[in-house]
């Protein structure tokens, strides 16, 4: 039997191999290209759908996997044809429409690197990543095309359904040619290794590996109808939300635009969506909505990841839905670890759990000497990886029962609304304004995102009204729509370490004393 037609914890245990994983595709350890096993080699029925998208403004759009095929082969031969193959990057800074899956899939088709951006990034969070992984092409819509302008050997295309039909006299096929370990995807994000922005560098095997995460971490199985609202410019949108469920046959339904969560309800009852998988903030702003009331729902496997979800967002999914959340949990870096195994009927996870360990993984809460810790002692969650062990940076404990919880972050990396961000970069954004001459950036608890940013400014002014708008307005500018202090407080100095470095870990003891306070009058 397959991997996918075996359902319960046990099977997952018994049966799960790294040759059963390679025989759910069509590829091998040699010679294998992922933008075939995602959508040509599921393009045979010419009606079946691979994409749902619901756009913010009510629009919903169904593109087939052969569609999907004959378009990327197109921009294989576009790209080929202005000398852009193996090894060279391609950005894609699209929302999720037929442009970005052409451009993703067609770029990763030509042998190319696809680079996936956020769509908010302003100047200077667009520069530091192309300034990085200089590609040779940023495909992106005519709104965000001037943010480009004056780099250096990039050549900036507008991509829209426009710019399709003029690649329409091109084949509709095209002649992959990719080894298993050729790089196909760069992945951003404000990690946990290092303070700014770091590519995460995926070969075309990654779909292979990130598969086992979506038959145990989100349960996916053929037949579902599967939605995750996550941009694809981050790695549970692309890795989870797109890339996994595509490879193994799925109509995955995807959000474009503006958030808002009503919308995304509406989607998911119009798509009949079976299995869900979202950030824990999703959760929340729907429970927020208040709207869950007017919609039918078909869905019989919720997931998040990201961060904690909260116990009130957990019970309103319930309601709602018919299906508790469950978690799943890991980096960027490492891939999956931790995992609920959504739909297994011999396991029922405890409320606030993270998960158990992936089949054939060694997972362990680690005391700082490198013991494992009992279970109920908070320690640093440690994963075995050829014979090392790898620190995640994130608390944790386990009960006896071996499920896993979380503790809290063990860096400076702020997870706010299901985005991680790098306090380093926002500080560096912050000190470019010129009334600011220190800057300090933490997490601090918020009831709708888990975190927000707040920045702490020795600057010449006061925190006034207009110098808060101000100050979000200029780092909103420069990195992204998301990426700025929502809470800002002018200091008269900040708190150092004997090195001279800002020490946040005052900073955050500090709002923590501060918020037991308020909470005790």
């Amino acid at each position: 039997m397959k991997l996918t037609d075996l359902t319960t914890y046990a099977e997952a245990q018994q049966a799960y191999t790294s040759d059963a994983l390679w025989a759910l595709f069509d590829g091998n350890r040699e010679r294998l290209n992922l933008a075939h096993e995602c959508i040509d080699r599921h393009a045979t029925a010419p009606d079946r759908v691979a994409v749902r998208i619901a756009y913010a403004d009510g629009r919903n759009e169904h593109i087939t996997f052969a569609a999907l095929s004959a378009a990327s082969s197109r921009v294989a031969h576009f790209l080929r044809a202005r000398g852009i193959g193996p090894g060279d990057r391609v950005a894609i800074m699209l929302e999720p429409t037929r442009a970005f899956y052409a451009t993703l899939f067609g770029a990763i088709k030509a042998g190319a690197i696809a680079v996936p951006l956020f769509t908010l990034f302003g100047p200077d969070g667009l520069r530091l990543r192309i300034d990085d992984c200089k590609p040779k092409v940023l495909f992106t819509t005519a709104e965000k095309a001037p943010i480009a302008a004056g780099v250096d050997g990039l050549e900036t295309i507008v991509a829209d359904e426009t710019f399709l039909a003029t690649l329409g006299a091109l084949p509709p096929e095209f002649d992959w040619s990719s080894r298993a370990d050729d790089l196909a995807v760069f992945q951003y994000t404000s990690g946990t290794t290092r303070e700014l922005p770091e590519a995460i560098r995926h070969t075309h095997r990654a779909i292979v590996v990130v598969a086992a995460a979506a038959l145990y971490a989100t349960g996916i199985r053929p037949g579902e109808e599967f939605f995750c609202p996550s941009s694809p410019a981050w790695g549970h949108g692309m890795w989870h939300g797109t890339l996994a469920p595509l490879a193994l046959g799925l109509t995955i339904g995807a959000y474009s635009g503006r958030f808002d969560a009503d919308r995304l309800m509406r989607a998911l009852a119009d798509f009949r969506a079976t299995n869900l998988s979202a950030a824990a903030t999703h959760y929340r702003m729907m429970k927020n909505a208040g709207t869950a009331h007017r919609y039918r729902f078909a869905l019989e496997k919720l997931t998040f990841t990201g961060e904690p979800l909260d116990s009130d967002s957990r019970r309103f999914a319930r309601e709602a839905f018919g299906a508790a959340p469950l978690s799943f949990y890991g980096t960027t870096e490492v891939g999956v670890v931790l995992a609920s195994y959504p739909g297994a009927s011999d396991l029922t996870p405890p409320d606030g759990a993270l998960g158990l360990p992936m089949p054939g993984m060694r997972v362990e809460v680690h005391d700082p000497d490198g013991n494992p810790c009992p279970p109920g002692t908070i320690g640093e969650i440690r994963l075995e990886r050829r014979g090392r062990w790898i620190a995640t940076k994130d608390r944790g404990w386990i009960d006896e029962a071996g499920w896993f919880f979380h503790a809290g972050r063990a860096d400076d990396v702020i997870i706010s609304a299901g985005w991680t961000m790098s306090a380093v970069e926002i500080e560096d954004a912050l000190l470019k304004h010129p009334d600011v001459k220190e800057a300090a950036v933490i997490g601090v608890p918020d009831a709708t995102r888990g975190l927000v940013v707040k920045a702490f400014l020795v600057a010449a002014r006061q925190a006034d009204d207009a110098f808060v708008r101000e100050i979000q307005d200029f780092v909103r500018a420069r990195l992204s729509a998301h990426e700025y202090p929502r809470r800002v407080a002018v200091v008269g100095e900040l708190p150092k370490t004997p090195a001279g470095k800002v020490n946040r870990k005052v900073l955050r003891e500090r709002e923590a004393r501060a918020a037991s306070a308020s909470n005790n009058t």
